[in-house]
């Protein structure tokens, strides 16, 4: 008993170690060997699409379950050797009705729950904090609108950075720097997109050369940035942590090179970052202000 105590304990401090690498915030769904699922809901949208996902397979399990029983039941019950003399008929109106009007209802069922949540993505709330986000081959750029911060986030280990996309001494030692673990290599950035926990964030999205794809998981939120267009995703944070995204639409060659990295922070944390970054001038590590929190 006191081995698998032990045991517990080991594993507990493996899988915890993650989530210390940034300090006081969690880094939320990273991933891991043998992990399946989704990422860990942080905002009502990821909720409900979660929700609606499991809603969803449930009718697709039960429509698929009903269509096999139905052909063994054919194999079976009309089989050659059972019915040597087929039957003649050729319509049969009862079921006929049945199999237009049982899609219609399950559709109409669909549709009941999946349009609200549609439209909840769609129609943009006014926004505590709005970001303009800019997709470039191959990194994201970002501008605080009503502010004087603009910075650009490149993947640690990208030739911006001093790398080559592979993992080397070097990069390591970079991860080791910005406060991740080697584990986060392809997933960690050298700057992150900060917001405060509970704030209504907006993000105005576009693409400066080919279509790229914003989208954090957690969050519940993926947006084409298309070049010339802006489009708006929004998103309301409700667990403080570091959180994980990758560009969506292949973009070209190092399409899998610019990864998305947000860190939820409290308000008082979020407030003395945004001014030390803007007399800075540019993007000021977050983690300073955890410390001193």
């Amino acid at each position: 008993m006191r081995r698998i105590s032990m045991l517990t304990g080991l594993v507990s401090s493996v899988m915890a170690a993650p989530a210390m690498a940034q300090g006081t915030l969690e880094l939320v769904g990273t991933p891991h060997n043998g992990g399946t699922g989704f990422q860990p809901a942080a905002t009502e949208l990821a909720r409900d699409l979660q929700w609606l996902d499991g809603m969803l397979l449930v009718i697709i399990t039960a429509i698929c379950l009903l269509v096999v029983g139905l052909l063994i039941f054919a194999l079976v019950r009309f089989n050659q050797k059972r019915n040597p003399n087929p039957k003649s008929f050729t319509h049969n109106s009862p079921l006929e009705i049945a199999w237009t009007i049982g899609p219609i209802a399950i559709l109409v069922l669909i549709g009941a729950y999946s349009l609200p949540v549609l439209f909840k993505q769609q129609e943009i709330p006014e926004g505590d904090v709005v970001v303009k986000v800019t997709g470039y081959q191959w990194y994201w750029g970002y501008e605080y609108v009503g502010t004087d911060l603009a910075y650009d986030s490149y993947m640690i280990g990208a030739p911006a950075t001093g790398g080559d996309n592979r993992m080397t001494p070097e990069v390591s030692a970079q991860l080791q720097e910005a406060g991740y673990t080697d584990s986060e290599f392809l997933l960690a950035t050298d700057s992150a997109v900060v917001v405060p926990v509970g704030a209504t964030v907006v993000m105005q999205v576009t693409g400066a050369d080919v279509i790229h794809s914003w989208t954090i998981p957690a969050f519940g939120v993926k947006q084409d940035a298309v070049p010339g267009r802006i489009a708006e995703l929004w998103f309301r944070p409700e667990r403080e942590g570091v959180y994980f995204g990758q560009c969506s639409e292949l973009c070209g060659i190092s399409h899998a090179y610019m990864p998305i990295t947000v860190k939820v922070v409290s308000q008082e944390v979020y407030d003395a970052w945004l001014a030390a970054s803007q007399e800075d001038g540019g993007y000021v590590d977050v983690r300073q202000f955890l410390a001193a929190s």
